[in-house]
């Protein structure tokens, strides 16, 4: 069975799971909406205004111990600059 992890991958951050790829996008959606200076987007470095969030989209198998990465792609980049999808589209 697979499951979905989005992840902070600049601070090695998990951010949730999901049960499906379509949870996790709509996730990633509503992050999307989200001014890049308030939580959950505000980056938690100490120069958080020069930095961001790179939000990686993560496939596991869930029924393997320890559990497999099947995936990872880069979804989301949310900084002062803006919003930039990869690959996935909003």
């Amino acid at each position: 069975m697979a499951k979905f992890e989005i992840e902070d991958e600049l601070h090695a951050e998990p951010h949730g799971e999901f049960g499906s790829a379509e949870e996790a996008l709509a996730e990633l959606r509503r992050r999307a909406a989200i001014p890049w200076d308030q939580k959950p987007n505000r980056a938690p470095c100490r120069d958080w205004r020069n930095c961001g969030r790179k939000y990686d989209l993560i496939q596991y198998d869930e029924e393997q111990s320890p559990r497999k990465e099947l995936g990872r792609e880069l979804a989301l980049e949310i900084s002062a600059v803006g919003v930039k999808w990869h690959g996935l589209r909003e």
